[in-house]
Order: structure tokens, then sequence, then C-alpha cells
């Protein structure tokens, strides 16, 4: 009789624990099937320490980054990218935030600043410009490959009181502005066409950046080509002729 109630116990218990699995499971299907930050939350309410916890835990990060990264982009300020930073400083959108916050302190640089030089630099400073760092040239790429942007300190393809545009800064080296150069020429090659490209190494707090920046153009068709590129959600500034 004991040996029979023994018996009935261990299959009440393994038949509640299969409930208990079939449940979770359905729970984190539906999760999965709305996908939303809210979603996941409930679910991890529900399930503080259950299968699918870690991943839970994991994707709700994800979709929060991505929600807060898509608030940063709709309100386009310096602001809205410096502070996504701060609360992001090693996430997905991290670098291209960085890269939008380089490029809105390049378009404060007072008129008449040399493309190269400190942005934001302190009253007094206008114009002023840092020596230029000395960059080992840059390897040309294999055949039919794009060709690459310039190194800083070799010709400028640009004519004096031409403008130009700014299409990114990289962390990783000249290499990533270079691979960044010939992607937009294959994606844009009419709206880029004509420019000549350089990279523009900078000093800052961080480490170096290196900025991506296209020369050759007027004024009014620098403006057109970082409209049409920030439509297709592209970061461009336009950057204003060296001093003469």
């Amino acid at each position: 009789m004991a040996i029979n109630k023994f018996v009935l116990v261990i299959g009440c218990a393994m038949l509640f624990a299969v409930c208990a699995c079939s449940r979770q499971q359905s729970d984190w299907q539906k999760a999965r099937e709305t996908n939303t930050p809210e979603a996941y939350e409930q679910f991890l309410k529900k399930y503080p320490s259950g299968e699918f916890t870690a991943q839970a835990q994991a994707r709700a990060k994800e979709l929060v980054e991505e929600r807060d990264w898509q608030k940063a982009r709709d309100v386009d300020t310096l602001e809205a990218y410096q502070a996504f930073l701060k609360q992001y400083p090693e996430g997905k959108w991290t670098e291209e935030a960085r890269i939008r916050v380089e490029n809105f302190t390049l378009a404060q640089t007072p008129a008449g600043a040399a493309p190269g030089g400190t942005a934001g630099a302190p009253p007094g400073a206008a114009g002023a410009a840092p020596a230029p760092i000395a960059t080992a040239p840059i390897a040309p790429p294999p055949a039919a490959a794009a060709p690459p942007a310039r190194a800083a300190g070799a010709a400028s393809p640009s004519k004096a009181g031409s403008y130009g545009i700014q299409l990114g800064a990289f962390k990783s080296g000249a290499a990533a502005a270079n691979r960044r150069w010939a992607h937009l020429q294959k994606e844009y090659p009419k709206l880029l066409a004509g420019l000549s490209s350089t990279v523009a190494p900078k000093k800052t707090a961080t480490g170096m950046l290196y900025r991506l920046q296209a020369f050759g153009v007027s004024e009014k068709r620098a403006r057109a080509i970082c409209k049409d590129l920030k439509a297709h959600s592209q970061p461009c500034v336009v950057v204003r002729p060296a001093r003469t």
C-alpha cells in the first residue's frame, strides 16, 4: 500500500513538472511572437529562473537598445546621440552614434576653418588647425576595387574654395574609412560622381578618429548630397572649404 502511494506521488510530481514545462514553453513562444520588451519583461516576471530566462533577458536588452537608438535617430541632434552613448557605451549602435556625434561636431566648426582642424575650438581659435598627423600611405586595393580615400597629408584632391562632405568617423582605422567609401560609391555612384575622397585623422580624448571626407563640389551640391544621403539614413555633413 505504501509503495502504491509513493508511486502515485512520484507520478503526480512528474505530471506537474511536465505541465509546468509545457506552460513555460507556450509562454516563451508567445513572448517571441510578440517580440517586444514588455512581452519579455512579463515573461521574466513569471519565470525569473526558468529555462528561457537568459534568452529573454538578452532579447529584452537588445530591443530596448533598438528602441532608444530609433528615438535618437528620430530626434537627430548632437545631444540625443551623446545621451545614447552615455547609456550604451558598448552597444550594437555605439560606433554609429560616435560617428554621428563627430559629424555634428564638425558641422559646428567655425566658418573658414580647415576641414582637418579641431572642431569646437575655444573662442579666439577659429580657423586654427593642429599640425597634420603623419600617417602611413594607404595600400592600394586589388584591381577592380573602388579607389581608396587618400590619406591625410597627401596632395589634397580639393581645389581652393571647394566644399566637401564628411561621411563618417572611424576608430578602427583608415582601412575602415576606405571600405566605407567603396561601399558608398557602389550604392550611390551617380550621387558621389566627381568627388575626391580623403581620410583625415583626428586625435580625440578617447583615441584616434579617422574621418572620411570627400571634396570637389559647390556648397549647393554638397548640401544636396547630404540631404539625399540623410534621406537614406546615411550620416553626412557639409564641410566648408579650407582657408586659402
